[in-house]
C-alpha cells in the first residue's frame, strides 16, 4: 500500500512553561516491511537528530523561552508490504538485554499462574501466537481505562486496556518464558477503526544467533502485515514513545493528538 500519514500533537498549559526538553521518535526507517518516501517533522524550534541504541531516529529540542502551547507535526508517505521478519544487522542491543523486565512489563504471580498453560515452551511463531490469542481474549480492548503509566499487572487485574497494555502483558510473559522481546510503536491502517491509527505490538527474537525478530500484533492476534507502519522499538512504551518530555512550570496540561492515514493510488 501507498500511505500518507499526518500526526499532530498539541499541548496547552494553564500557566507558562519556563523550560522543557522534548524527545521524539517520530521518524520511521526503511526496512523489510516499509519504504519511507517523503517525511518531515515540524517542531517549534530546530531539533538535533541522532540514532539511539536501538537504531531509532531520535530528535531532541529544548525550549528555554516561556510558552503556553506547543505543536509537533510529523507527516510523510510510506509504501508498505507484508513482512513480519526483521533482521537486526546492527545488533546494537543484545537480545539477552531484552530478557530484562521493566516496571511496565513485570508480570505478577497471578498473571504467570493464569497463563501458565499458554506460556511458550520455545520461541516458535506458533507458540507465541497462541499466547497472543490468549492475551487478546483475556484483556478486552477498552480505550480510556488505562494510560501510559499503566503496568501489565494492573491491566491484567482490570482485564482491559489498549494495544499498549496488550504489548506490555505480552512482553512480560515472553521474557518470563526466556524469550527476548521488544516493544514496537507505530501506526495501523484500518479505515473502519480510526482509533487504532496509533498502535503498538511486539517483536520476539526467533533466532538469536542470526538476529531475526518476528513481529506479532497482540490486539489482532496475528503476525504484522502491510497495515502496520513501524516507528520505533524499545524495552517498553517509555523507551519507544513517539513523543515524551519533561518541563518546568505550566501547571495543568491538555494534550490532543490526531493521526490520519490516507491510502493513495
Amino acid at each position: 500500500m501507498h500511505l500518507k500519514i499526518r500526526h499532530r500533537t498539541e499541548y496547552r498549559y494553564e500557566t507558562p512553561v519556563r523550560y522543557s526538553i522534548q524527545e521524539l521518535r517520530l521518524t520511521p526507517i526503511t526496512n523489510a516491511g516499509q519504504e519511507v518516501g517523503k517525511w518531515k517533522i515540524n517542531t517549534p524550534i530546530k531539533a538535533s537528530n541522532s540514532i539511539d541504541a536501538f537504531g531509532n531516529h531520535c530528535s531532541v529540542f529544548v525550549q528555554e523561552s516561556p510558552y503556553t502551547s506547543m505543536m509537533i507535526e510529523a507527516e510523510g508517505e510510506i509504501r508498505t508490504q507484508d513482512a513480519y521478519e526483521f533482521i537486526d544487522n546492527q545488533k546494537a542491543v543484545s537480545p539477552y538485554y531484552l530478557l530484562q523486565q521493566t516496571n511496565l512489563t513485570e508480570p505478577s504471580e497471578e498473571m504467570l499462574a493464569y497463563y501458565a498453560s499458554k506460556l511458550p515452551k520455545k520461541n516458535s511463531v506458533d507458540d507465541v501466537l497462541k499466547l497472543a490469542t490468549a492475551i487478546q481474549e483475556t484483556i478486552q480492548y477498552v480505550p480510556g481505562q488505562t494510560n501510559f503509566a499503566t503496568t501489565a499487572a494492573q491491566s491484567f487485574i482490570m482485564k482491559s486496556g489498549v494495544c499498549q497494555d496488550h504489548a506490555h502483558v505480552m512482553l512480560g510473559l515472553c521474557r518470563a518464558s526466556h524469550i527476548p522481546a521488544r516493544y514496537v510503536s507505530g501506526y495501523f491502517f484500518a479505515e473502519e477503526s480510526p482509533n487504532l491509527a496509533s498502535h503498538a505490538w511486539i517483536d520476539f527474537c526467533s533466532d538469536i544467533d542470526k538476529g531475526i525478530w518476528t513481529s506479532v500484533d497482540i490486539t489482532h492476534a496475528c503476525l504484522v502485515d502491510a497495515r502496520h507502519i513501524r516507528l520505533a522499538i524499545g524495552k517498553d512504551y517509555y523507551s519507544a514513545a513517539p513523543v515524551k518530555g519533561v518541563r518546568t512550570g505550566g501547571g495543568g496540561e491538555e494534550l490532543s493528538a490526531t493521526i490520519s492515514i490516507q491510502k493513495l493510488p
